[in-house]
């Protein structure tokens, strides 16, 4: 490509794409691709009310665990993170870690998010901070700067939340009645309170499912019972996707009634051992996984990841305040043993399965294809690289082993898994890095020029197949 070699503009064009094939295969196949964004943490009381945010600091920085982490590496104090300080003070915070990022995705996020979102192609530093804020706060405060309209902006069209058994869906409910809106919000089913069994608020938690169910649980029948409900209640709503996050899949074998007993005695508060904790999820995985497949729905599995490390800090902030990494949990044999439970009894949900640790990756990407049976255009998925892995080196590497050991043609794609209603350039970062693979084959000689076909193939990862796959 001409200019390869010349200095090129930050974030430019060609930001990512180092071919002209590349170049070409983004801005004519994959830009203007709608977005599904099929796992995302978006509250949706926050889309129903169509919500308006006072400044930057509070759409762009609070709950964004990976900001967080950075600033504290800097050596910013928690009152400019999590604290009372103001939200100026803590986006000047936020500055001033900026130009520190270099090299992380941080880096690149942010500033594509600023040119995306609000047109600004300055780069944010201690000098800049100031204007930045005002700018972007101005443009804030205008109707298409509410919830709903950033979503548009984005071109998104399908927006999956992550929502508990109990929840009552009243946001999804409201956004449903309005049948001319241009964006699709869906719940998902996410169960962790309800497999959790050896946590300290089990119990309670139990008592209110059954609340939310209309039903007492006293024994695991009425576990089963107020699951199905639950289950039923969100397939009225438009739920198609369930979801898990778990270190790992403990599959272990159990009979009805071992469980039985095991989860009456922990109603009673009495505590289980490692095998007990195996038994009672293996069961609950094996019931759910069969439910979900008679909704047709997709079961995802998030695993991997090891939550919490530092209770100093759990105690101070509480849960999922940005102290979770990577664990080297054993993955690949419960994980195959309880999709072949789910097979054998031909109650095998579409499932996209997520790893954190990305030695897995190979792992991840043979197993899935075990359980493909041709029934379903690429029915069993090896997910999007997640969390500390959706960065350009971890795209890249889920791309080639998904391409090496299985079909990227099937593949359904990125999602936001994010709680900011700024992060949706993330797909236009991974389309860039898609294309950009698939140009560099084209210029090596490894794939054919054959620009229509590969742009088909893009516009399928990027939407189509999504779209296909969950029904949308």
């Amino acid at each position: 490509m001409a200019g390869t070699h010349n200095q090129r503009t930050f974030l430019d064009d060609h930001f990512l794409l180092d071919n002209e094939i590349a170049v070409e295969l983004f801005h004519v196949y994959a830009k203007e691709q709608p977005i599904i964004d099929y796992h995302s943490h978006l509250p949706p009381e926050d889309i129903a009310q169509n919500r308006q945010f006072e400044n930057l600091t509070q759409i762009w920085l609070n709950g964004d665990h990976y900001k967080w982490r950075a600033m504290r590496t800097l050596g910013i104090e928690e009152q400019y993170i999590t604290g009372g300080a103001t939200d100026q003070d803590k986006f000047l915070a936020w500055a001033k870690t900026v130009p520190y990022t270099m090299r992380n995705p941080l880096f690149h996020w942010t500033h594509l998010e600023l040119k995306r979102y609000f047109d600004i192609d300055t780069l944010l530093n201690p000098k800049t901070a100031v204007t930045i804020f005002a700018e972007a706060n101005e443009l804030l405060g205008t109707d298409p700067y509410r919830t709903q309209g950033l979503l548009q902006k984005m071109k998104v069209e399908v927006v999956c939340t992550t929502d508990d058994p109990v929840d009552d869906l009243d946001s999804h409910r409201q956004m449903a009645a309005n049948e001319g809106a241009p964006i699709r919000v869906l719940p998902t089913f996410r169960p962790d309170k309800a497999i959790q069994i050896m946590q300290d608020h089990f119990p309670d938690y139990i008592t209110t499912l059954g609340e939310a169910a209309h039903i007492e649980i006293a024994g695991l029948d009425d576990l089963f019972e107020a699951l199905s409900k639950r289950v039923a209640y969100f397939a009225d709503h438009g739920c198609a996707l369930s979801d898990h996050g778990m270190e790992h899949i403990p599959f272990t074998a159990y009979t009805h009634k071992e469980v039985d007993v095991i989860f009456k005695r922990r109603l009673q508060g009495q505590a289980l051992d490692t095998r007990e904790n195996a038994q009672f999820q293996t069961a609950l995985l094996v019931f759910l996984g069969t439910l979900y497949a008679e909704k047709n729905w997709t079961m995802q599995l998030h695993l991997g990841a090891m939550r919490n490390n530092s209770q100093r800090m759990k105690r101070t902030l509480g849960p999922d305040t940005g102290f979770d990494s990577i664990g080297d949990y054993p993955q690949a044999v419960g994980l195959s043993r309880f999709l072949d439970q789910l097979d054998e009894q031909d109650t095998l949900p579409k499932t996209i399965v997520y790893n954190l640790n990305p030695r897995d990756n190979e792992v991840m990407a043979t197993l899935v294809g075990n359980f493909n049976d041709g029934t379903l255009r690429g029915k069993m998925q090896w997910g999007s690289a997640w969390w500390f892995l959706d960065q350009k080196d971890g795209m890249q590497k889920q791309l080639n082993a998904l391409s090496n050991m299985g079909l990227l043609s099937c593949f359904v794609g990125m999602l936001t898994d994010s709680r900011s209603f700024l992060s949706y350039p993330r797909h236009e970062y991974f389309r860039r890095i898609l294309c950009n693979l698939l140009g560099r084959d084209v210029v090596s000689g490894e794939l054919p020029h054959d620009i229509q076909w590969l742009g088909g193939i893009i516009q399928d990862i990027c939407y189509k197949n999504a779209k296909a796959y969950f029904g949308f």
